[in-house]
């Protein structure tokens, strides 16, 4: 896969005020709008376009991420978008969003089919991925398009993954890692299989780029020790829904690294360096030695 270069301008002169992004030899326009700052928007045109917007925020109780991923279109008044993102900002049932993140285009090319594709294909990446929980209540007509304005439709799709990625958000990126052979040349420890058994105890994980996964069907051990560090503690409380009462994960859940990821599988605290294995025995520790 070729390199490719992100233009991103801060339009505020501040990291975290608003940014514009666009990509060499692309149409899409990107736009990350803190919420605060949404009133600074006004008198842009191209907010004025129709398009597809993503509202983020996270839960009070466990801080899990949270998205809305909708659709604007050009209205009688001539608002489009920007007149969507203040309707959610005065809507107190999505009082939880902090930031928008807005997709248009630098020709005004979207028209009603192209933005409900769009919007039901970003719903589907972002459920398939299952790093945010969607509040989409419904699922979003996908339209009728031609198989010529799908493949457009999808290359831009593909631009929207990257952008989407450089402002720090993988909403489409899936939490587990394509499996690779520990053994094979070149290979880094990202993506390896790693296990960690005892007694009862039958973990699987992958080391990633964002931290560790504990992989769906791993047993872990329910109860919980003293000495448990309490962010482990509440990463347990998090994700109970995601187990059975056995203990046996139901899917994927990203932690923040192997020791956590170990003492979350465990109940207690342990050595993530020796206690995560190949299934040849080769320790985490090793691996990350070669």
């Amino acid at each position: 896969m070729r390199g490719k270069s992100v233009n991103l301008f801060f339009m505020d002169g501040d990291s975290m005020g608003r940014i514009k992004c666009t990509v060499p030899n692309w149409t899409g326009v990107v736009y990350r709008i803190p919420r605060t700052e949404l009133e600074k928007c006004r008198g842009r045109d191209d907010l004025m376009q129709s398009g597809v917007y993503f509202l983020f925020g996270a839960t009070e109780d466990t801080g899990e991420l949270l998205v809305y991923i909708g659709q604007a279109g050009i209205r009688k008044n001539g608002e489009g978008i920007l007149n969507r993102l203040q309707e959610h900002k005065r809507n107190v049932d999505k009082d939880y969003w902090t930031e928008a993140v807005v997709f248009t285009t630098s020709n005004n090319s979207f028209g009603p089919t192209e933005v409900s594709y769009l919007e039901h294909r970003f719903c589907a990446l972002a459920l398939e991925a299952k790093r945010y929980i969607v509040k989409n209540g419904n699922d979003p007509n996908i339209g009728n398009v031609t198989e010529e304005k799908e493949s457009e439709l999808e290359e831009f799709i593909d631009y929207a993954r990257l952008v989407m990625g450089a402002l720090g958000h993988r909403i489409f990126e899936p939490v587990a890692a394509k499996p690779v052979d520990p053994d094979a040349p070149a290979a880094s420890n990202s993506g390896v299989i790693l296990e960690l058994k005892q007694g009862a105890i039958d973990a699987k994980g992958q080391r990633v780029s964002d931290g560790f996964v504990v992989l769906k069907g791993s047993k872990i051990k329910l109860e919980l020790a003293p000495t448990l560090r309490e962010a482990v503690r509440r990463q347990r409380e998090r994700y109970a829904s995601k187990l059975d009462a056995e203990g046996v994960l139901l899917e994927d859940i990203l932690l923040r690294s192997p020791n956590e990821a170990a003492n979350f599988v465990t109940g207690y605290p342990v050595n993530a360096l020796v206690r995560w294995k190949t299934a040849e025995g080769k320790t985490l520790k090793e691996l990350e030695a070669e």
